[in-house]
């Protein structure tokens, strides 16, 4: 056998096990109770979160005149608000890295703040992003910190803040009724074990609280959904039960195959473009 035919067998081999997964994870989906799941789509988010928040904004009523933020968005080219973007909102990103494509200079569509997140900067940050964006509160919220995002999604609720929409990276390894939680540390990084973030449900115990509802977690266990309850109506096919919404961390679900995302297109959908519509005068 020859290099070419070994290369032609390699690239079969993997492109079988790729659909192999893919029909996988379809029977997953299907196999669960919550139907928001059917919706899970990866387009610029690290798994099905795409398609999940775009159904949930979509049956609330929030168009491309509501608002984003975002805390933790790694170099930008993969997280959970890259959609609404690409969709016509506006939002503010907070993160540690820089990004890997350069802001138009002033930027009316994304705000970047490149800056630690600790519970004592982290509301700060929220209420001067949200005034330079003129307004009061955000839309849809995300939180993916890999390590205190407990007791920053805590301190932002004691001070006020209410989204319609939150996301929230919760540790999929503790099934409820388990209570988890990184004890508070102002340097706290991932070290790639299961010594991260909070379990389900300590997230749900704290938004149940503030008038918050759980309606999914996507299909590989990554990322849950709350929504305001008063738009619990909107989501009367979902179970109530947590029991019945969770989903363990499942890293070998795949659920998108396609090309790896471009700075070159986010960027294109920052610039500030003339559209000229030709017809009679």
């Amino acid at each position: 056998m020859n290099d070419n035919q070994l290369l032609d067998l390699t690239v079969r081999a993997h492109t079988q096990a790729l659909v192999s997964l893919r029909k996988e994870h379809r029977a997953k989906v299907a196999a669960h109770a919550n139907p928001l799941l059917r919706h899970g789509e990866k387009y610029f988010s690290q798994n099905d979160e795409d398609g999940i928040l775009l159904e949930i904004v979509r049956r609330i009523g929030l168009d491309s005149k509501a608002t984003f933020l975002e805390c933790g968005v790694g170099n930008g080219l993969e997280n959970n608000t890259l959609i609404l973007l690409m969709s016509g909102w506006r939002g503010a990103w907070v993160g540690g890295e820089e990004l890997a494509f350069a802001l138009p200079e002033p930027s009316r569509r994304l705000l970047y703040t490149r800056v630690w997140i600790t519970p004592e900067n982290a509301f700060t940050l929220y209420t001067e992003a949200a005034q330079r964006l003129g307004v009061g509160q955000f839309s849809v919220m995300s939180i993916d910190l890999d390590g205190n995002d407990y007791h920053i999604l805590a301190d932002f609720m004691y001070r006020g803040a209410h989204p319609s929409v939150i996301v929230l990276e919760y540790n999929g390894k503790f099934p409820p009724p388990i209570r988890f939680t990184v004890d508070y540390d102002p340097s706290n990084q991932f070290d790639g074990t299961d010594y991260t973030s909070a379990s389900l449900q300590t997230f749900y115990d704290l938004l149940d609280g503030y008038g918050y509802a759980l309606v999914a977690c996507n299909i590989t266990g990554v990322n849950a959904f709350f929504v305001d309850k008063k738009f619990l109506k909107k989501f009367s096919d979902v179970p109530p039960g947590i029991e019945d919404l969770f989903v363990p961390t499942d890293y070998a679900c795949v659920t998108g195959i396609g090309h790896p995302p471009s700075a070159r297109t986010i960027a294109h959908f920052l610039k500030e473009r003339l559209v000229v519509i030709h017809g009679k005068n």
